[in-house]
């Protein structure tokens, strides 16, 4: 049972997708119960609900900021160009992207229409937006309980941390989760459609030397006053990310398994 009625345009006028979630439920019932939200106009013109997916115990958490052209084709979330990215980057870190949880901000896609036959450019949800979906993300963390969540870009940031989150500001801090969304860690970063929208050069800096660069165990930069990276930080890398021309390392999940603290969110291979 949802909580209140939920129907009609009054619903959509009101910015609120709260009277359409379901109260403690788990992700199955979550997402059928979204296949149905009208909790704002967005989903008037989307061909579906596009709720989270991945393992439901995952230990890290990835936040999106919307759906794209594919993902509101196929009804999964990171499945075009820029989950590629994140896969890539991800196996690098040596981290099984099977093993996460992928979500996004926003259920519905925002875009710009296009030609018959072209594909729909994706436009940013607005606060408003962002804040109505906000409970679809409060149940899935939720259900889920991360030790860790990444916001991916700035609509993810604000959606977790209010209006006043700025990406180039608060990329790369650890931080608790605010009050009522668990008691993990989260980290802040560039979308990883970020990188393919910037030219060679900086697709070389944003994920070789900048995204995906996240602070590797074997190479002890998790020493005596190291930067904190712009990624998921203290995660164990099995290898330096390359560049996205190149061959993913050989194997791609060759760093030691992950030990999550949640007291401190401290990820290492040893658990120490």
């Amino acid at each position: 049972m949802t909580r209140g009625a939920a129907a009609g345009s009054s619903g959509e006028d009101a910015y609120d997708a709260s009277p359409f979630v379901p109260a403690g439920a788990d992700l199955d019932a979550l997402r059928d119960a979204a296949a149905g939200c009208h909790g704002c106009p967005l989903h008037r013109d989307a061909s579906q609900t596009v709720f989270g997916t991945g393992d439901a115990s995952a230990r890290v958490l990835l936040v999106g900021e919307q759906p794209g052209d594919q993902e509101d084709r196929k009804g999964h979330p990171f499945v075009g160009p820029a989950g590629g990215v994140l896969d890539r980057a991800l196996a690098e870190a040596g981290i099984d992207p099977g093993g996460t949880y992928v979500t996004n901000a926003v259920k519905h896609f925002k875009f710009e229409p296009a030609a018959p036959g072209k594909r729909r450019i994706d436009k940013a949800p607005s606060l408003r937006e962002i804040s109505a979906c906000k409970p679809w993300l409060l149940e899935e963390l939720r259900s889920v309980a991360p030790e860790v969540v990444v916001a991916l870009g700035a609509s993810a940031g604000k959606a977790l941390l209010g209006s006043g989150f700025r990406v180039g500001r608060d990329r790369g801090v650890p931080l608790a989760l605010p009050a009522g969304m668990g008691e993990g860690t989260l980290v802040a970063t560039i979308h990883p459609s970020a990188v393919l929208r910037a030219d060679e050069a900086g697709r070389a800096e944003m994920y070789g030397g900048g995204w995906s660069r996240i602070c590797g165990w074997r190479g002890g930069c998790w020493g005596e006053g190291a930067p904190v990276p712009p990624f998921l930080p203290q995660l164990p890398l099995g290898g330096a990310p390359s560049f996205l021309g190149a061959a993913p390392p050989d194997p791609p999940f060759a760093a030691p398994p992950l030990v999550l603290k949640r007291r401190t969110g401290y990820i290492s291979p040893t658990g120490v």
